[in-house]
């Protein structure tokens, strides 16, 4: 890990072709090691999902839909005039709620809400009061503030959109365009932290991070998750451009958590770094993956940490991917914790076991029924649904896999759709509720140019969509190895997990 104080450790920027062989080869000790079903006892016991069901109080549930409403009201998550000064404002007339707490700040472009919740496991497991931040939500909207592990309840949602309502009002006067809905919900999380009060907010940025509603913390530990294209017309055509946009978390004297990035990204980010002194830990040098194995439910790894080597934890998540943000939660926690600076010794495995062996990610990978077996995954860009496919392939014995695919229309589905085409039979496309999302018969076309017209289904509602993939799984036999991914945008996964009966 360097040094800012110390001389013992080279300059990041006079040794760039080093690092970025490192940070962009994966070493092939790190391959997956292929050892079948293997049954794990863990301490932490079968991860519970924590995606809350409408209130079943009548009037909670109505008070809920009331500030649903007046949320909707306000410019959605697409639509952004980049600034913090409406947020900071709003802060300003709080008192500053997001100081009373430190904080670890993640961005990146995907990965960012698992390594998240990993981070919040690894916090509250050694007995840390945690606040955490996500976005966008699966089913709920009190999904996007967490206390203690788990959403905050209708009724405290409620409170905490009134106790702030006045001063986002207040903030709404007096600025040009009133706080949009995202800036509103980063404003109450902040106010609920406070409240609680928290020992330590993990915080996911909404979109890029300069000019992100949340860039008005100072995050101790700032984590960047692989970067990629996405969000191009906001964020910027290249990587480089994009990881520019994501360095703004990168404050002065924090610790910087940087999983493997493409060769540009990796140069911008480590430029920032050294610009406010920040100290800098890198996946594939200071940090990572030794090895993992395929294990029932889940896979069993070996991480490297700053403090030393953490063997036999066993993560209930599927997919290399996964593995890799384990390495950079751990990673993330030992910076906050001082591992590696302050202190020489590694966190107390036992604890780093029972954290992780508890995880749970909704909509990733997640198995939602048997016979045939359907899975959830909230891929929605290419470099996400590249991830996803590999780790079906490595998780799951399927011989005949059925895609649903409901996408965004101001996402790269091309390139979505031709991730999954080598292990998509059939895919069924269709679209969800959401304004955003594609027209089912715009996104057959493209299918179609993918997969072949005698490969594509299209059913523009999702339930029908869902039906006709059941079907189409069942098509090898009850006991064969049929099998539904439904895939291509968070709303998708959330509406499917709801007429599935997850929620």
């Amino acid at each position: 890990m360097s040094d800012p104080n110390g001389t013992d450790q080279p300059d990041p920027l006079d040794s760039f072709d080093e690092i970025i062989e490192a940070e962009t080869d994966r070493d092939p000790d790190l391959a997956v090691i292929e050892a079948g079903s293997r049954t794990l006892r863990t301490q932490g016991g079968p991860p519970q999902a924590d995606v809350p069901a409408r209130p079943e109080d009548p009037e909670v549930d109505k008070a809920l839909r009331e500030v649903e409403a007046e949320l909707a009201t306000r410019w959605g998550e697409t639509k952004l005039e980049p600034s913090v000064a409406r947020i900071a404002a709003l802060m300003d007339v709080l008192g500053e709620p997001q100081r009373s707490y430190p904080s670890i700040h993640i961005t990146g472009t995907n990965g960012k809400t698992s390594t998240a919740r990993m981070i919040e496991a690894l916090l509250g497991a050694f007995e840390l009061r945690t606040g955490r931040y996500t976005s966008p939500h699966v089913q709920s909207i009190t999904e996007r503030i967490s206390l203690d592990g788990a959403p905050i309840s209708a009724e405290r949602f409620v409170e905490t959109y009134h106790d702030i309502k006045p001063y986002v009002e207040m903030v709404d006067s007096a600025q040009e365009y009133r706080l949009s809905f995202f800036e509103v919900l980063t404003g109450m999380a902040y106010a609920a932290f406070a409240d609680a009060p928290v020992d330590v907010a993990v915080v996911e940025v909404g979109m890029g991070g300069s000019w992100d509603a949340t860039n008005v913390i100072d995050g101790d530990v700032a984590v960047v998750t692989p970067i990629d294209l996405d969000h191009t017309d906001r964020l910027g055509g290249t990587t480089a451009e994009i990881a520019g946009e994501k360095s703004g978390i990168i404050k002065q004297d924090a610790t910087v958590i940087l999983a493997q990035q493409p060769v540009d990204a990796a140069q911008v980010l480590l430029k920032k770094a050294v610009e406010v002194d920040a100290t800098v830990a890198r996946e594939g040098l200071e940090f990572g993956v030794v090895a993992r194995q395929v294990a029932v439910g889940g896979q069993l790894l070996t991480l490297r940490g700053l403090g030393g080597e953490y063997q036999e934890v066993y993560l209930p998540l599927h997919g290399a991917h996964q593995a890799h943000n384990a390495a950079v939660a751990l990673a993330a926690v030992e910076a906050f914790f001082g591992v590696g600076a302050q202190r020489a010794e590694p966190l107390d495995i036992d604890t780093v076991r029972k954290a992780f062996a508890a995880v749970s990610s909704p909509g990733r990978l997640e198995v939602v029924r048997r016979s045939p077996t359907i899975v959830l995954d909230a891929a929605h860009n290419p470099a996400g649904a590249v991830a996803t496919a590999e780790a079906v392939r490595e998780a799951f014995d399927f011989t005949r896999l059925i895609g649903v695919v409901g996408a965004s229309g101001d996402k790269n589905v091309r390139g979505l759709l031709e991730a999954f085409e080598p292990i998509f039979a059939e895919v069924v496309v269709t679209q969800n509720s959401s304004h955003r999302a594609m027209d089912a018969d715009e996104l057959a076309a493209i299918a179609v140019e993918v997969f072949g017209d005698e490969r594509v289904q299209v059913e523009p509602r999702l339930p029908d969509a869902l039906e006709a993939a059941i079907t189409l799984a069942e098509e090898e036999g009850e006991f064969a190895g049929g099998g539904v991914l439904v895939t291509g945008s968070v709303i998708t996964v959330g509406e499917a997990r709801l007429l599935l009966g997850k929620g």
